[in-house]
Order: structure tokens, then sequence, then C-alpha cells
């Protein structure tokens, strides 16, 4: 048997080693880790780099089989440390707690926004491009950064399919609707979703994170206008539009109930405590999360359902992106299980250097290196738990954190949100948005080559940031 095709039964051989083996708590400690640990997380990184790069149709065929190589370069040593049913533990604790609820949240609002088909022919000028954004942002917030970058990206790719110039408008995209825009609510990114179970009061983020939001969303959208505008006139030749002129309407609007229903789901989860708590394998799940979880996918199935097929045909819709993001972030899951783990040893990890940067020499939080250490770990790493690491270090009081604390807390939200734009991983629809894009032939940059925008332009509006509401 072949390399490759032991690396497809991995994810097979995992479930079985978790249903065979007996409950067996574990822990893993932060503080006896070496950096060593975090190499494979860098493997899979550089994989999703430099693969698609160097050697594409391997990488088109076998990403996943790439995933799982990097998965089990964590898994193995970690079964010979602490045990395998030790480390079964560990990957169920992973998997019911984060990684599964990741990808049901996104399945149901992939399906469901996949599902809404805007008709009609519209023309991709600079004020149409501007408007769409615009609206994208605002949605964010209150439908997901997912579900307004599933619905919203479709249709402003078919309105400048006929542009020569076309790349800079998804990546902005990715800026504003898959990232910023989520910042005002709960509801908008995951982070802000977990420190709202922690006990953030829910406008609490609108208030607090509105000015920065604001600001941060004007200048992009101000660039993107003047950029759209310099390209839109460098265009001396418009290829023929491939879209039919139609009158502009809507298909599938079923969906956007549909919608409502995944943010009362999730809303639910956050606000009903029943305190029961049911046992997989000696791993506890909160009945309001089994009950949110089963929800989506009775949503998801009724997006199905009652969507006709054609418009989904018509909208481009397979599932191929949402495959790719399930296969590569179940790697990136497991190879970030050590990274975080470091982390939360705070001081007395090998990262403790790093960590002992967010404190001032009087003990109290230094908010520029909250706002850029949360951030910049979370342009790599899930910036939910990166989230929570530093939630926990200011107070892991909410109170206070809403109170005397209240601009650490602010440092550590805006990082966590704002900086997922710096990488196709710092948050899951831009690796979502980039898969329909090249899908829909619009010539996606590199790993490296978005973050040569993200960094020329974003890293810019950070530091005005840091400037206008951490300096002082």
């Amino acid at each position: 048997m072949t390399c490759l095709r032991l690396l497809r039964l991995a994810p097979v051989c995992a479930l079985v080693l978790l249903a065979a083996l007996p409950a067996q708590a574990a822990a893993i400690d932060g503080r006896s880790l070496t950096i060593l640990w975090v190499l494979p997380f860098a493997g899979i990184l550089l994989s999703i780099a430099l693969m698609p790069l160097f050697t594409p149709t391997f990488w088109h065929h076998h990403y996943g089989k790439v995933a799982a190589f990097w998965s089990l370069c964590v898994i193995a040593p970690f079964a010979l440390q602490i045990g395998a049913g030790g480390t079964a533990h560990v990957l169920l604790e992973v998997a019911l707690h984060e990684y599964i609820p990741f990808i049901i949240l996104l399945f149901a609002l992939f399906t469901v926004a996949g599902g809404v088909r805007l008709t009609g022919n519209l023309h991709g000028s600079p004020s149409l491009n501007t408007a769409m954004l615009f609206i994208g942002t605002v949605l964010a917030s209150w439908m997901g950064t997912t579900g307004a970058s599933m619905l919203m990206i479709r249709p402003l790719i078919r309105a400048n399919d006929n542009r020569r110039y076309n790349v800079h408008v998804v990546i902005f995209f990715i800026f504003l609707v898959s990232n910023i825009g989520g910042a005002l609510t709960p509801l908008g990114d995951p982070p802000l979703f977990l420190g709202f179970l922690k006990g953030v009061d829910f406008f609490w983020t609108t208030k607090a994170l509105f000015m920065p939001t604001l600001l941060v969303a004007v200048v992009l959208l101000g660039l993107f206008y003047a950029l759209d505008s310099y390209l839109y006139k460098k265009e001396s030749i418009i290829a023929p539009d491939p879209t039919p002129d139609s009158a502009i309407g809507m298909e599938g609007g079923i969906n956007l109930v549909l919608l409502g229903a995944v943010i009362l789901a999730v809303l639910m989860s956050g606000t009903w405590k029943p305190g029961v708590e049911l046992s997989v394998f000696g791993v506890g799940v909160e009945l309001q999360n089994l009950a949110r979880d089963i929800l989506l996918l009775v949503i998801a199935g009724l997006s199905l359902k009652l969507t006709a097929q054609q418009t989904r045909r018509d909208n481009g819709f397979t599932w191929g992106p949402i495959a790719e993001v399930a296969k590569l972030f179940a790697g990136i899951f497991v190879t970030i299980i050590p990274a975080i783990a470091i982390l939360r040893a705070g001081p007395d990890g090998a990262l403790g250097a790093l960590v002992s940067l967010a404190s001032n020499a009087d003990g109290s939080p230094n908010n520029v290196m909250y706002f850029w250490l949360t951030g910049l770990l979370s342009s790599f790493l899930d910036n939910a738990p990166t989230y929570l690491v530093f939630f926990n270090m200011a107070s892991g009081d909410a109170q206070v954190l809403m109170g005397t604390l209240a601009t650490t807390l602010l440092a550590i939200s805006a990082g966590a949100v704002f900086m997922g734009a710096n990488s196709y991983i710092g948050n899951a629809p831009n690796f979502m948005v980039k898969a329909i894009a090249e899908e829909m032939n619009v010539k996606m940059p590199s790993f490296f080559g978005y973050m040569a925008w993200s960094c020329g332009i974003l890293l810019p509006c950070f530091a005005l940031v840091t400037l206008l509401f951490f300096m002082f």
C-alpha cells in the first residue's frame, strides 16, 4: 500500500481509534513543549503557501493528504508522550469543541447563502463595486463574515467578469466583508462570539469597536474606490460582458429566511443555559451547543430541499470550496494544538518572551502589544483560541474587561478580527472566497502574493488604529 493510500485512510483510522479507546483525560502542559512542536504547523502553512506555486497539479489532487501528513507529525509524537488514549482524548476535544462546530457553521452558511442568486447583469463600475463592498461590510456583523461573504462574492465577481483588472476587487472583498465588517457583534466573527459566551455584553462589542471599524472601513473603501477608478480608466479595451443583459432580481429568497434562522440558532446557544452536559467518550458537550449544531444541519438540509437546483447551478455553486476548507482546516486545527498549548503556558512556555511583551514594567497591560500580538498570531493561528488566550491573560473576568480594562479588551477584540485579513488562513471565509474566485476564473495571488497586498495596505491602517486608540 502506498503512502498516499495510507494518508487517505488516516481519518478513518483516527475515528476507529477514538471509538475503540476508553475515555481518558489528557493534559498537554505547554511548559513542557519546545518550539520544535510548532514545526508541523509551520509545515502546513508553508505547504499551503508554496505547493500551489511549485507543484500545482499534485496540490490540487492531494492537498488533503498533505494536511493529513502534517497532522500525523503531531499525533504520532503525542501518542508516544501521553499515550494513545490521551492523544485520542485531546483530538476528540478539539473535534467536538472546535472543529466540528466550526465546520457545521461554515457548511450551513455556505449552503444557505449559496442558494441566494442575484439575477440580472450588474456592471462592475467603481461606484457599484464600492457600494457592494459597503453592503457586504455592513451585513458581515449581522450574518457573520462567512454568510456575508458567501452571499455577496458571486454577484460581485459576475459584475466584474469582463474587467481586465478584477483581482483587487476580490482582495478588498476579503479585507472588508470577510474580516473587518464582522467586528460589530458577536455574530460577526468567532472570537467575539466566544467573548459573548464568556460574559461580554452583546452590544458592548458594537459600541466599543464602532469607531475603529468605521475608521478602517472608510479608509479601505476610499482607497478601493480610488484604485478601482484608476484601473477602470486604464482598461482601454473592455471585453464584451459574458453575462446577458437582464433585469435585476433575486432567486432563492427563502434562503434569506433560513439565514435568519442560522443567526437565531447561534444566538440561542449563547443565551440558553440549561446546565445539561452530555459525555462523548469522556468529553463533555453542552446541550445548547449540540442543539445549535443539529439545528444548523437541519437548516442546511432545508436550504438544499427548498432551493431549485437550477438556481444553484446558475449561481456556480459547487462543494469544492467547503471541501477544501474542511480538509485544510482539519490539519490546521490538529497542528495548532501544541502552538496554543505553548501560548497558554504564558511566560513559562517556549514563547514566554513574546507573551511577556503584553505587560508593562508595572504589571499593567500594554494595550499596543495586546493589539499587535493578538492580531499577528490571529493572522496565522485560529483567531478564536488566540482571542481566548489573551482574554484569559488580561483578566478572564468579562466584567473587569468591560470596565477598568475596556481598552485592553478592545485591543484583543480588534486584533483578533481585523488582522484575520492578513493572510488567506487568518479567517475561514478568506480561503473560501479565494477558492470560489478561482473557480470563477479570477487569477488570485499566491499565499505570499496576497500578503504583499495585505502588508502594504492593511498594516498602515492598523498602525493608525494603534496611534488613535491604544497609544494614550
